[in-house]
């Protein structure tokens, strides 16, 4: 009866490597019948120029792809905090600030 009711095992998940710099050059370059050094160089101005924006203007978005936005995580006092049943003492946190990319609407309906 309690065999039942017990969750099943889950799968272990794999290992999951993302598209590499020269990988993503290559893939442009072939659908684009550029030279795979030219891509590489768009790539790394892109990178340089998102930074660039990111650090003056707080938001950049890359059309088709994401929006990159920087966001004011407030301070956090000291105390004690109560996290899964348990008292735990908690120090005190600076504000900080925190860099977040949101997909496009295209992407998130792939994994609707």
């Amino acid at each position: 009866l309690f065999a039942a009711m017990a969750p099943k095992a889950m799968k272990a998940m794999k290992a999951v490597t993302s598209i590499s710099k020269t990988g993503l050059a290559e893939a442009v370059a072939t659908a684009t019948e550029l030279k795979k050094s030219d891509i590489m160089k768009v790539l790394t101005s892109l990178a340089e120029v998102v930074q660039k924006e990111v650090k003056k203007t707080g938001k950049v978005t890359l059309p088709g792809m994401c929006m990159v936005k920087t966001r004011l995580k407030p301070a956090t006092k000291a105390g004690k905090r109560e996290m899964f049943g348990k008292v735990c003492v908690v120090k005190a946190k600076p504000a900080r600030t925190v860099v977040k990319a949101f997909p496009v609407a295209a992407i998130k309906q792939l994994f609707k």
